[in-house]
């Protein structure tokens, strides 16, 4: 569980707490003013989008123009639509990135808001039998949500219900946050940086509004639609007149063309089993009797088209699983209390595919495919196993399944060696999507989609062994609402590339890596190679600072391994595009250095390039940047401003080129170690982002 933070010093604010269970650690970024203004945070320019094939329609790739984010991100099977760009008698949501709000959580940050009777409407950009919406409900008034079906019609016809609740999202308060939006503070002795205070010290304590940071605002649904519809046909989202919900916010609406269900028939079939299709019967134990029959006769196991209600883990081990795809067979379950706490500290268990815990070897030669969990997790209980797939796989395939509503999409805790995570759509979790948890090896997370995750989108965690030798490659995330969208925690030998990261909200940015949470240090290289991120930059909530689309902090450690970026775009940037960053108290200890940047293009940023708080060196090498909105390097070092200059070195490599407000963004007077600390600098909304 999380430590209190620290009590502020006139020149340091407390860290932010830890989260998944990770260990806390507090202390302070290196900042030189912490009582002072909040930084005020840029609203977006409008973003640009292409023209579908069909006329009106506009699709988009995280909120964003296709053509600036090709050959990067998922390769996924739908096309998306942002609410803002679609017709409708309801009102647009201005842009805007302040948290708490459901612009700032929106796809693009900006969203469309429907009174009853109101509704938006869609052109199909091609041929569609299915839609995933994306929406917000406002929460009962006491918390815990409530259900308010969407109207669907296509073409004025062919009406549907949409099921919609808000029972799996608005949390609220401190970590690790609470389903009650009239609840105190959780931690009255925290840091507060709305009120620039520390509780437990103020006399008299310090009143906070309710509801307090309210989060997590949007989930999704899917709906197949029954027939194929064609390019240029009209899907109309409603809030029906007289729904009980006073307003729905719909965010963008995803289409596809779903293949008819997959047939296995060399398998053993889980209804001969006894499993019921219908979800009305628990089908736990007859998916386990199909298991064990299919280790026997060395077959798969085939879960065939239907729900199947399952409310607890079903292990797995020497098996493979396919369903019908990810439309057509669901593992369904409601989250069960249990009688006793368990000696790993749960309290709830909930549907799940498990392998065996690393001490005990782990599972082996698992192989998952072709199937939805959707889990009942409503609140975040760290302790909790509760996640879609957990324990530990060996020489293992992770593919084409959709997790939803589960704590977390993958955790997983080794050692445990050569993994492949490909295909995956995971979506609306209480804390990571994808988590590499302890001496995982020699293993790939490959073109997985993941949207609103409550914490890291996908995240290595080197605690206690060091992961090594892990490509993240190709995967999309969109709107994590707290924390990173990929982040590293320490590990060996390290390639993230080909991603495509949008709209992270606040504690957290686009790209991180981080020697935290008692990880074991990075050795051997970490690259980061062509991966774009968008409106990233984000806000720390606890530091009262922005941070950058790509940043790096120093808590545990140095960090000195081979690091290099390379082909990397940052657009449309918050606050810095980069940021290389200490906490106060290792400050004066730690370095970060070897950082190389090569072959860079920054489009827009709400302060700088570069925001340097730390000891140590990077170079850049053919680094170009435009709409600069501060002053292109902001080095203040280690705040000591020494007539010697900054603690950070800046080299400059060759090549480098543009800026914005202030002139070249890497200029001679700035090498290689001027200060030009501003410790919190204005924002200037950078123009959208365009092709180069």
């Amino acid at each position: 569980m999380p430590a209190a933070p620290a009590l502020p010093s006139p020149s340091s604010a407390p860290s932010r707490s830890a989260r998944s269970s990770r260990s806390a650690r507090a202390g302070a970024v290196v900042v030189a003013s912490v009582l002072g203004l909040g930084v005020a945070l840029c609203a977006p320019a409008a973003q640009a989008a292409s023209a579908g094939p069909a006329g009106g329609a506009v699709v988009t790739r995280a909120g964003i123009d296709p053509a600036l984010t090709a050959g990067r991100g998922a390769r996924v099977d739908f096309l998306e639509q942002e609410a803002e760009h679609a017709a409708t008698t309801g009102s647009v949501i201005a842009a805007d990135r302040t948290a708490y709000t459901l612009a700032a959580e929106a796809s693009g940050r900006s969203a469309v808001k429907l009174a009853p009777g109101q509704y938006v409407e869609f052109t199909l950009p091609a041929a569609a039998n299915a839609i995933t919406v994306r929406y917000s409900l406002p929460d009962a008034e006491n918390g815990g949500g409530i259900s308010a079906p969407l109207d669907v019609t296509v073409n004025g016809k062919d009406r549907r219900q949409l099921s919609a609740t808000s029972q799996y999202s608005w949390l609220y308060n401190q970590y690790p946050f609470s389903n009650d939006p009239k609840a105190g503070l959780l931690h009255p002795d925290w840091w507060i940086t709305e009120c620039g205070c520390v509780p437990a010290a103020t006399t008299p304590a310090p009143t906070v509004a309710t509801p307090f940071r309210p989060g997590h605002l949007y989930d999704e649904q899917r709906l197949l639609l029954g027939r194929t519809y064609q390019a240029g046909d009209k899907v109309r989202i409603a809030l029906p007149a007289g729904s009980k919900a006073p307003w729905a916010a719909i965010d963008l609406l995803d289409s596809q063309l779903v293949a008819a269900p997959h047939v296995e028939p060399k398998a053993v079939n889980v209804l001969a089993l006894g499993a019921d299709p219908t979800g009305r019967r628990d089908s736990a134990d007859a998916i386990e009797r199909a298991i064990r029959l299919a280790r026997a006769v060395h077959l798969p196991v085939y879960l065939p088209p239907g729900v199947f209600q399952v409310n607890r883990h079903l292990a797995v081990d020497d098996v493979t699983l396919i369903g019908a795809g990810s439309w057509y067979t669901v593992l369904k379950g409601t989250q069960q209390t249990l009688a006793a706490p368990a000696p790993d500290g749960s309290v709830h268990t909930g549907v799940g595919l498990y392998g065996k815990d690393a001490a005990q070897g782990g599972s082996h030669d698992v192989h998952l495919s072709g199937f939805a969990i959707e889990g009942d997790v409503r609140e975040r209980i760290d302790t909790d196993q509760v996640n879609a797939v957990g324990g530990a796989f060996s020489d293992s395939s992770i593919e084409g399944l959709y997790l939803h509503h589960t704590k977390v999409g993958i955790w997983l805790d080794g050692p445990m060696r050569n993994l492949r995570i490909t295909g995956n759509q995971i979506a609306d979790q209480i804390a990571d999507g994808i988590n590499f948890h302890t001496g995982v090896t020699d293993s790939v997370i490959r073109d997985n989609f993941l949207r609103n995750t409550g914490d890291d989108g996908i995240a290595l965690w080197s605690e206690k062994t060091a992961d090594a030798r892990i490509t993240i490659d190709h995967n999309t995330v969109q709107s994590p609402t707290l924390a990173n969208a990929i982040a590293v925690y320490g590990g060996t030998d390290t390639t993230v590339s080909a991603n495509l990261v949008a709209d992270p909200v606040r504690e957290g940015s686009g790209l991180h890596a981080g020697s935290r949470f008692g990880a074991e240090p990075f050795a051997g290289y970490l690259h980061f190679t062509d991966n774009t991120t968008v409106r990233a930059g984000a806000y720390e909530l606890n530091w009262n600072i922005g941070l950058g689309a790509i940043w790096f902090e120093v808590l545990d450690r140095d960090i000195d391994a081979d690091i290099k970026v390379t082909g990397d775009h940052y657009l449309d940037s918050t606050y810095n595009a980069i940021m290389a960053v200490a906490e106060w108290g290792v400050k004066d200890r730690y370095k970060l250095a070897n950082l190389a940047f090569k072959d860079v293009r920054i489009d827009g940023t709400g302060t700088s390039v570069l925001s340097a708080r730390v000891a140590g060196s990077a170079g850049f090498e053919n680094v170009t940047a435009r709409n600069v909105g501060a002053v292109g390097v902001n080095n203040c070092g280690t705040f000591h401003f020494t007539p010697a200059g900054s603690e950070f070195t800046v080299n400059d490599l060759g090549g480098n080129s543009g800026g914005g407000t202030t002139g070249a963004w890497l200029a001679p007077w700035e090498l290689p170690n001027t200060l030009t600390c501003d410790d919190r600098p204005p924002v200037v909304a950078p123009p959208a982002p365009s092709a180069w």
